[in-house]
């Protein structure tokens, strides 16, 4: 019988990533996630009932939807199938569903783990619902998204979302003391990292167990493969940063990171604070965000939130817009946060984009009105004697202006633009009121 040394079964090719080694296997080794876990939670219920139910469990990675539907699934006493939606067929669920239907007959129930269900398209789980609905099996479903708009609604109204939380810092620092005196490989080591490296470490991890781990562990044989102490391994702040380069940072672009980093990028230049929108900036282009897409979300700004505050804002836009066609990136970049910059800093006014508004309002609930005779078009001798154009008075010819009815005599004196005391729509304001004093009225 061949024999094997402890550092060969110990060895990296032996064995599965730390962050499958340390999975937890039990609801009180689950860390970050006590409003599911803790006392009379969801989760303690669930399994002293033995109930079975559909679950969605939603939360950013790396913070425990596998482990929580394995851990449940285990507590069920259930036949457990696990697919991944990436690589999954529609053949693959019917298979199952097959499986499920003999098992059910024979009194075992079916739970099917559906990793990445947001991946799945409506006749995939379609292919699901028949089965959930008449209870041949349960579904333990696995997202990122917000189901809301990745699952079909048949199907989630059959489940219950279960949201994951980003784990803190201090739960993290726990997972790192856990696995320095835990794991089969780590904990033969006199493994030495100081608090801020752990710090480090856990900010950098973003509230994200599995990618702590992984950057626990590259910078654990990165240090193993420099060691001059024997079986004491000092993981210094350039073997973390080593390990990090390792590793994309996490930004799917198709993803709810993607929207949610959009959103707070123009919610922060709406609010005037331009360090948070270069922050919100640099996460997109750490992300690898198209600049494009930055810009055009940039020009759409300047027309809606700075407005006639700033008129200048949407040339600015546009202009940084066509530089950053012209560059390209890296280059762009600084385009961008110069733009960015400017609009956060500039007066803001949505009057402009609230006249719209209400102006499309009045035409929606009230139909298309007649053009006024005065203001038509006469181009013909018909049309002319029709008292088309007849009465209008051309502005220049008094001056510039003079005052006329440009609406429909069924709104006439309507308000839909209400200029603002900010920037530059100052002047306009009062402009506008010293000629339509009777609007002002």
């Amino acid at each position: 019988m061949a024999t094997h040394s402890i550092e060969t079964l110990f060895s990296q090719s032996n064995l599965p990533p730390l962050a499958v080694r340390m999975r937890p296997v039990t609801i009180n080794e689950v860390s970050g996630q006590n409003h599911l876990t803790a006392g009379d939670q969801l989760f303690p219920k669930l399994l002293k009932t033995n109930k079975l139910f559909s679950l969605i469990f939603w939360g950013p990675p790396g913070t425990g939807k596998t482990t929580l539907a394995k851990i449940a699934a285990k507590a069920a006493d259930a036949r457990l199938y696990e697919l991944s939606a990436v690589t999954a067929t529609v053949k693959d669920i019917r298979e199952i569903i097959t499986k499920a239907s003999s098992s059910l007959s024979a009194g075992e129930k079916s739970i099917l783990f559906l990793d990445e269900i947001h991946r799945f398209n409506k006749s995939q789980q379609d292919a699901l619902l028949h089965a959930v609905e008449d209870g041949i099996l349960t579904l333990y479903g696995a997202t990122t998204e917000n189901p809301s708009f990745q699952v079909i609604a048949p199907l989630l109204s059959r489940c219950r979302i279960v949201r994951l939380q980003p784990l803190s810092s201090q739960e993290l620092q726990k997972l790192i003391k856990r696995a320095l005196e835990k794991d089969i490989l780590l904990s033969r080591y006199q493994i030495e990292i100081s608090e801020n490296e752990q710090r480090f470490m856990t900010v950098s991890a973003g509230g994200d167990a599995r990618k702590l781990y992984t950057t626990l562990e590259i910078a654990f044989h990165l240090a193993l493969g420099e060691n001059q102490r024997g079986k004491i391994i000092d993981i210094t702040r350039p073997l973390i940063e080593m390990a990090l380069q390792e590793k994309a940072l996490l930004y799917d672009k198709s993803g709810d990171y993607h929207y949610d980093a959009i959103s707070a990028f123009i919610k922060s230049i709406r609010g005037s604070d331009p360090d948070a929108a270069i922050y919100w900036l640099s996460v997109m282009i750490e992300g690898g965000e198209d600049p494009l897409f930055i810009a055009r979300r940039l020009i759409i700004l300047a027309s809606e939130d700075i407005g006639n505050a700033e008129p200048q804002a949407l040339v600015l836009a546009v202009s940084a817009f066509q530089a950053c066609q012209m560059i390209g990136m890296p280059e762009a970049a600084i385009t961008l946060a110069q733009i960015t910059s400017f609009l956060a800093a500039s007066p803001k006014s949505n009057a402009a984009y609230m006249a719209l508004h209400y102006a499309r309002q009045t035409v929606q609930e009230s139909g298309f009105q007649p053009v006024p005779l005065h203001l038509r078009n006469a181009p013909t001798g018909m049309m002319k004697s029709m008292n088309y154009g007849m009465g209008y008075k051309y502005p220049h010819d008094f001056g510039g202006f003079t005052l006329q009815e440009y609406l429909p005599a069924t709104i006439t004196g309507a308000r839909f633009y209400h200029p603002t005391e900010n920037g530059y729509e100052k002047y306009i304001r009062q402009r506008l009121t010293e000629l339509w004093r009777q609007r002002e009225k």
